[in-house]
């Protein structure tokens, strides 16, 4: 079980102002993308206008961090945003204007939560063995998704075609967890991979290598049958009794209980529970990227000799572990 999965897809970090997220992360050393945010008329032969979710992305070869914001009603959208425009027949157009506002409700309601990490998606070959296993193990979720999204390379902007899958708890919206949104990927075919732009960081980050959630204590057990349904049991000497932690190799994902997030990120304090706390990036260069977010006034705390982490307060509600990579 979990053998169809080989790490994080994405994770998405939701911010509240796109702008201020796209500077703050480039002080932390990343380069970020423009943001993109689809342009249609709501009603057919009507005017076209933003609507739904701006989004941006921090590229790593084969995953990603999407940085996730509502556009308002003011229609106001991040200064060096793009517009995609999405055709659809008219006849389609009423289903696709109410999915885009059920997202981009899903996501407010998410930053009225808090404004951090929601969204975490595994990395998987074979979507549809997935579905089928979630199936047979009794995990609801909406079914495998067909979807086109904007792929920046050194050509340009293309529509690569992707496939997703989003678990879903039978006491809450569809596509929703306690914890926010879970799901699944396909790879990204490779030409694509070998084509992105944007992977090149002033920091050395060379990868998205894991996440951490945090959960009260009495919960920790339930949320390791849980995952352990998703993603394959925690590998053995993973888990050891009143460690209060459990990992999940294949997703990359770390559950902690709330009495142990001190020993893992020092000074963090959950916004709510259960909840996203942190993702983790490798580098070429600890020392270098130190002296970079130093250089930046990024506070840091060193948590070993090849580990620091930046804390969620400054980092627009996600703290940031930054490893060296082997």
């Amino acid at each position: 079980m979990g053998d169809d999965i080989n790490g994080l897809h994405h994770v998405g970090h939701l911010v509240r102002d796109m702008d201020q997220a796209m500077e703050r992360y480039r002080r932390l050393g990343f380069t970020v993308s423009a943001p993109a945010y689809p342009v249609l008329p709501r009603v057919a032969g009507g005017p076209v206008e933003p609507f739904g979710v701006a989004n941006a992305h921090v590229y790593f070869p084969g995953s990603f961090v999407e940085l996730v914001g509502v556009i308002d009603e003011t229609r106001r959208v991040p200064g060096e945003a793009r517009p995609i425009p999405l055709q659809v027949p008219d006849d389609k157009l009423p289903g696709l204007v109410a999915a885009i506002r059920a997202t981009a409700a899903n996501i407010t309601s998410f930053l009225r939560r808090f404004q951090g990490l929601h969204i975490m998606i595994a990395n998987t070959p074979d979507i549809d063995s997935v579905a089928a296993r979630l199936t047979a193990g009794g995990v609801g979720h909406g079914g495998v998704h067909a979807i086109q999204r904007p792929v920046e390379t050194s050509t340009g902007t293309r529509m690569e075609p992707a496939r997703y899958l989003e678990i879903s708890d039978p006491d809450l919206p569809l596509g929703r967890v306690p914890e926010g949104r879970i799901g699944f990927a396909e790879n990204t075919p490779v030409e694509a991979l070998e084509d992105q732009r944007h992977t090149d960081h002033p920091n050395g980050a060379t990868g998205l290598v894991g996440c951490v959630l945090c959960v009260a204590d009495s919960m920790l057990p339930e949320l390791e049958r849980r995952y352990g349904t998703y993603f394959g049991r925690a590998r053995d000497g993973q888990v050891a009794p009143g460690a209060g932690a459990a990992r999940f190799d294949r997703a990359n994902v770390t559950v902690v209980s709330a009495s142990a997030l001190a020993d893992l990120l020092p000074g963090e304090r959950p916004a709510a529970l259960p909840a996203f706390v942190a993702y983790t990036v490798s580098v070429r260069d600890i020392a270098a990227t130190e002296r970079l977010l130093r250089d930046n006034d990024i506070p840091v705390t060193r948590t070993g000799p090849g580990e620091m982490v930046v804390p969620g307060h400054a980092a627009l509600g996600a703290a940031i572990i930054f490893r060296q990579d082997d």
